[in-house]
């Protein structure tokens, strides 16, 4: 119902398409989410440190402190804008392959180092395409080459382990 409300209306026209854009020209997806993503870690992590197991209003105030801190220059909210985009591809790539895995593989022992080197070959991808496109560093000259070539050699490693993996999985079978 307030989904047809918003759509149609109830709201002088608001959608949820709308309601995106204006909290990204709020600069919430920029500087909210940020920081309570590394709120939440900074507090997870210092509440399980001895020192801070007793005394959990010490454990808020130093991740409110990095929190904000971590925002003062736009270096965070610049590395999440380059990094979660290729997060959310590769975690599609992943899903892809655990769908067709599931359809053509069977046995529980090669799903775990399959899925083992598909993960660490995805997190290599998503952790170069992420630090070139932020280019903290400078400028990455295989950036170009990888845009090239890139696609054709993560097509053919996920071809070459679909074989080895049906191959392993035949002979044990």
């Amino acid at each position: 119902m307030l989904g047809v409300m918003l759509q149609f209306g109830g709201f002088g026209g608001f959608n949820f398409a709308d309601m995106l854009n204006q909290f990204e020209q709020m600069g919430f997806f920029r500087y909210v989410l940020p920081f309570l993503l590394i709120f939440a870690l900074i507090y997870a992590l210092t509440s399980q440190i001895p020192l801070f197991k007793e005394n959990k209003g010490a454990a808020v105030i130093v991740a409110l402190a990095v929190g904000l801190l971590s925002l003062q220059f736009d270096y965070v909210p610049a590395f999440f804008q380059a990094i979660f985009p290729n997060l959310g591809i590769g975690l599609s790539v992943l899903l892809a392959g655990l769908i067709l895995a599931g359809a053509f593989i069977s046995g529980e022992g090669s799903f775990k180092w399959i899925f083992f080197g598909l993960g660490a070959l995805i997190f290599l991808v998503v952790f170069l395409t992420s630090f070139s496109s932020y280019q903290f560093a400078g400028s990455w000259q295989w950036s170009g080459w990888w845009a090239d070539y890139g696609g054709i050699i993560l097509f053919l490693l996920m071809i070459t382990g679909v074989i080895i993996a049906v191959t392993v999985a035949s002979k044990k079978s």
